[in-house]
């Protein structure tokens, strides 16, 4: 089913998949004269925090987590990105080192635009300049209602939304009655939520119980969206 009236889901997921879409062909084609597309095993470090960006990133298909390194704790997933969204423009236009690493939790197909290509077509053009501006603003704002989430929010209530969201990023040729089926290691859910792995594993068992998912191995399928967004208790 769709969420719409039902969930905010922009106040939780970012816009960039609409940064490229439909630029004039002069800026696309600037963009993409030396793009250089790679394919990504899954698990595959695509840049590290600290590094010094050389370009842009943007998913043509597959999933990529953000996360930062947390001493003796591994790391904190930040944000998880789809298909179609950009990464690494943050510390390109900044001038600064990755504030953050990317890697991918998928076989995915992904483009890397260099640095002077990229700011070459932004100085130049008032569409993606504005758009740029317009997704940062976004991004702003779901990051301050994920410090809020962390602040005030039981791990039930966080994992509930994650799941939200992450069903959001999950559906692939989605047509409503169909169960939406959420690939991702125990881990990885943790790290997003903020918390330790057993409780995770505690909590999606419950969740089980009362009917708003089912589980196949390491993956999740929401059955009841309705019963999640209760247990999000968002307002």
């Amino acid at each position: 089913m769709s969420i719409s009236g039902l969930f905010p889901i922009d106040k939780w997921d970012f816009r960039s998949q609409s940064v490229l879409r439909d630029l004039p062909a002069e800026d696309l084609d600037g963009l993409t004269a030396n793009q250089i597309v790679q394919t990504y095993r899954k698990g595959e470090i695509i840049f590290k925090e600290g590094g010094p960006p050389s370009g842009i990133f943007y998913i043509i298909s597959g999933k990529v987590k953000k996360y930062k390194a947390v001493e003796g704790k591994g790391e904190q997933i930040i944000y998880i990105a789809n298909t179609g969204e950009l990464l690494g423009y943050h510390a390109v236009l900044s001038r600064e080192r990755f504030p953050d690493s990317a890697s991918t939790l998928e076989e995915s197909e992904i483009g890397f635009i260099p640095k002077e290509d990229f700011m070459g077509v932004l100085e130049r053009s008032t569409m993606l300049s504005g758009r740029l501006l317009k997704t940062l603003s976004h991004e702003f704002t779901v990051f301050v209602n994920g410090l809020a989430l962390f602040a005030q929010r039981t791990v039930r209530e966080r994992l509930a939304l994650q799941l939200i969201v992450l069903r959001e990023k999950y559906k692939v040729n989605f047509q409503p009655g169909i169960p939406v089926v959420i690939d991702l290691s125990r881990e990885d859910l943790a790290s997003l939520v903020g918390t330790a792995r057993e409780n995770v594993v505690r909590s999606l068992s419950q969740l089980k119980d009362e009917g708003a998912i089912q589980t196949k191995g390491r993956k999740i399928v929401v059955v009841d969206v309705k019963r999640l967004i209760e247990i999000a208790d968002y307002k």
